[in-house]
């Protein structure tokens, strides 16, 4: 309770400064605004808003379930419009909290299962942009193995870890694929300590090359592939320079843009509701290409990824979905 009354108060102090007649919100997950992914891309979209219009938004990090749907109504109560929050987590209060106030637009990342007129959903093709970075990881691999580190184990980052390994093995059919999660609970989202301790197991069994889709605890993996002279890739923000030289690369998921675009929209009078699911072909997903892993990546690699994802956006290949009802992709991914 007391949580969220300083974060009533903090809230009302920020109103004080922003447009009269507009006042946006922002709700992040567990693992916190500066996870240097999920959350902190959600955080780049809302701070370029705010240089673009002047104009301030308001925040809250989650930092216990409990404040989920107390936290939403909250904002609405202090007339934020829009409200966008962050992550599947958040559903169940956003189901709730959109009907009790039909008046205010809202937006919501990573669900597209919701109804409400004013509700626009975003979800995403995680297993397109992993693909990808999945073909270069096998393509930059010197060992044949390669590994993945995921956060909880949900059906979301199954998507990614499925994606991933099609993009291996459509370079390597025969390349060992290592994937470990790290929980059950929200708080695999935040354990550096133990991504650091799955990924130097899976270097001692061979991987090169791992790729992390773990929010904050990705931050352990990539310090142990540095510390033990492996390559990484980054995951949801272009996480590229956080060890130039190791990061391979990033799957970057603009998360920022739906931040971005829900405040835009709304502010112009614009605001859509509905569902908005972005892959390859809307450049909603990708792999993430800058001077920090130009060394890294060869002309004759990035001319390889621009074949598949081309292939992929003309429909030439499939990218299998684990969520989908018809999934029968049969890899290390769904053990």
């Amino acid at each position: 309770m007391k949580r969220i009354m300083a974060f009533a108060a903090a809230a009302i102090a920020v109103a004080g400064t922003a447009a009269a007649d507009f006042m946006p919100a922002v709700i992040f997950d567990m693992g916190g605004k500066f996870d240097k992914s999920f959350n902190e891309s959600a955080y780049n979209g809302a701070e370029r808003f705010k240089a673009e219009t002047d104009v301030e938004y308001l925040e809250f990090e989650i930092t216990d379930p409990s404040q989920r749907e107390g936290a939403l109504r909250q904002m609405a109560e202090l007339g934020a419009n829009p409200i966008v929050v962050m992550g599947f987590a958040q559903a169940d209060a956003m189901a709730v909290v959109a009907a009790e106030f039909p008046d205010t637009n809202f937006g919501i990342v990573d669900v597209g299962w919701l109804g409400g007129d004013n509700l626009r959903q975003y979800i995403y093709k995680e297993h397109e942009g992993s693909f990808l970075v999945g073909a270069l990881a096998a393509m930059a691999s010197e060992t044949g193995a390669v590994s993945f580190v995921g956060g909880m184990d949900i059906p979301l980052i199954r998507r990614f870890a499925c994606g991933y390994e099609q993009g291996v093995r459509a370079v390597n059919a025969d390349a060992t694929v290592i994937v470990n999660m790290t929980g059950t609970t929200p708080a695999a989202w935040g354990n550096p300590t133990r991504g650091a301790e799955l990924a130097r197991g899976q270097f001692d069994q061979g991987a090169d090359v791992v790729f992390a889709a773990a929010g904050g605890t990705g931050v352990g993996v990539y310090q142990a592939a540095a510390d033990s002279g492996k390559m990484a890739i980054g995951v949801d923000a272009n996480q590229n320079y956080l060890h130039p030289g190791v990061m391979l690369s990033s799957m970057v998921k603009r998360v920022d843009n739906a931040v971005y675009d829900t405040f835009m929209s709304a502010m112009n009078d614009e605001f859509e509701a509905g569902v908005f699911d972005l892959g390859l072909a809307e450049a909603g997903v990708g792999a993430a290409m800058d001077e920090y892993n130009a060394d890294m990546v060869s002309d004759e690699m990035m001319a390889s990824l621009a074949e598949y994802e081309a292939a992929i956006i003309a429909g030439d290949i499939v990218v299998q979905n684990f969520t989908d009802a018809d999934f029968s992709f049969e890899g290390s991914c769904v053990n």
